[in-house]
């Protein structure tokens, strides 16, 4: 996928191979019931491991795709497969470290007209990334180190909507989403060690019960505290319906109401409280009597409501806008000791602009929450639940000549933390990608290209920067 508005959270940041920004739509038009396709290109990545401590490397990169489309008189559905593999040239020279990463990625889409006033849609992509720990020595007798902790995932995301035209002017639009999310990366327990020092402020220390004098503490996971599954596992559904009214083929306004829920499957510990302050203004009482307290996966999931309004419209034969605005009411319910309840804005603006054939602009503006990695207790209690979002982008995408494309790509990021040790903490990220695309024949294609990435993050050891170069060729049958 590159959407262009993402998690900046570890979910999100996405597989190391080099896959191009402009990646390709589903493509629900062919002019034969099946095709096959295949890239072969050259690396170097500044760093591969995605960290605040890069390691780069040269490498090779093959991602073949079978697709197969089967137009009915009533119905388009179709199938596609992606497999990528990428390899690791610093890696391979380094002992203990697997130089393979894969990719695996299962698109279906059904188009289905019941009749002419009623259509049902559905989508669905199924992803899995293997993507091993790097544990390896970089020299003889050397300690191993960590590069990369395990973060082979599996994710799904299914989309429904049932559009039924009632009149000539008005329309509703029924949709159902679920996008589930599982990480191999697990395993954390809970441990205990006696306390030592001094807590700032009037803070009481809580003890495990049968001995005071201990505090909670998070063990296994190879020493790397709340585990991915633990902290990010979780399955997002919403239902909701638009009401749209169609003032002229050019113009249409809507306006709807979304429910969503997430629910964190993880069933793992994901932070612990260890001391309360006696002297706020609101004073926390633990719900178990004076012991640690332990944070369970489950401790984030929410519920929201959003209603929303907008307009599609068509300015010109080459210039068109879509804008949606409107707000969402979370509610964290399971956070055990602060119960937000959030009232923030969404949008999603856009505005298209095909200047020559061939050739167009786009630019947007989008605000939405999205998971995160970071949880950290604050002195109160409460866990970080998600973050507040808002992306800009544009693309450009130009024809040079009648083989030459170019792509100019970029996004930046804002995010803030909800709640939590770092809830006066924000996040920058910086994306940009440009690449040139030749046609050579109809069959056989070459492209050049560079991606930046750059997170900014004010909690520690979070940001990263990333360059990418790659050349290589593509052929489709």
């Amino acid at each position: 996928m590159k959407k262009l508005f993402v998690s900046t959270g570890l979910a999100a940041i996405g597989l190391a191979g080099i896959q191009a920004s402009y990646g390709d739509g589903l493509d629900i038009v062919s002019p034969k019931a099946w095709s096959i396709a295949g890239t072969l290109r050259g690396f170097y990545d500044d760093n591969y491991n995605i960290s605040h401590t890069s390691r780069g490397s040269w490498g090779t990169e093959f991602s073949p795709t079978v697709s197969l489309n089967v137009p009915l008189r009533q119905t388009d559905m179709g199938i596609r497969y992606t497999y990528g593999l990428y390899y690791y040239n610093d890696r391979d020279n380094t002992p203990g470290l697997n130089p393979f990463d894969q990719s695996h990625q299962v698109d279906v889409w059904l188009d289905h007209a019941i009749n002419e006033n009623w259509k049902l849609n559905f989508t669905d992509t199924f992803s899995a990334a293997d993507q091993p720990d790097l544990t390896g020595t970089v020299g003889p007798g050397s300690t191993p180190t960590t590069f990369r902790s395990q973060s082979s995932y599996i994710a799904n995301h299914a989309n429904i909507s049932l559009d039924t035209q009632w009149t000539k002017m008005f329309s509703t639009s029924l949709h159902y989403g679920n996008d589930f999310y599982s990480y191999q990366n697990s395993g954390t327990g809970v441990g205990y060690s006696a306390f030592s020092g001094t807590l700032p402020g009037p803070f009481t220390v809580l003890g495990n019960g049968a001995h005071p004098d201990q505090m909670a503490n998070l063990s296994g996971n190879g020493g790397n505290g709340a585990s991915l599954a633990g902290l990010l596992d979780r399955v997002e559904q919403n239902v909701g319906i638009d009401f749209q009214w169609t003032f002229s083929p050019e113009t249409m306004v809507f306006f709807g109401y979304t429910f969503s829920m997430a629910n964190y499957l993880g069933n793992e510990p994901i932070g612990v409280f260890n001391y309360l302050n006696p002297a706020a203004a609101v004073p926390v009482i633990n719900p178990n009597g004076q012991q640690s307290f332990v944070y369970n996966s489950n401790s984030r999931d929410s519920t929201s409501h959003e209603a929303h309004i907008g307009i599609d419209h068509q300015i010109t034969a080459n210039l068109s806008v879509a804008a949606t605005a409107g707000a969402s009411y979370t509610d964290n319910s399971n956070d055990p000791f602060q119960h937000y309840q959030v009232v923030s804005p969404t949008a999603n603006l856009s505005a298209t602009y095909t200047y020559l054939p061939g050739s167009y602009v786009q630019f947007g503006v989008t605000q939405a929450h999205n998971a995160t990695d970071v949880v950290q207790p604050d002195a109160g209690g409460g866990l970080t639940q998600y973050q507040d979002t808002t992306a800009v982008y544009a693309d450009l995408n130009h024809k040079l000549t009648e083989k030459l494309i170019a792509t100019i790509i970029g996004r930046y990021q804002y995010s803030s933390f909800q709640g939590g040790a770092n809830s006066s903490q924000t996040e920058s990220l910086v994306d940009a990608s440009v690449n040139l695309t030749y046609q050579i024949s109809r069959h056989f294609s070459a492209d050049a290209g560079y991606n930046f990435d750059d997170l900014f993050s004010g909690v520690q050891q979070r940001g990263f920067v990333r360059n990418r170069v790659y050349l290589g060729m593509s052929a489709n049958y």
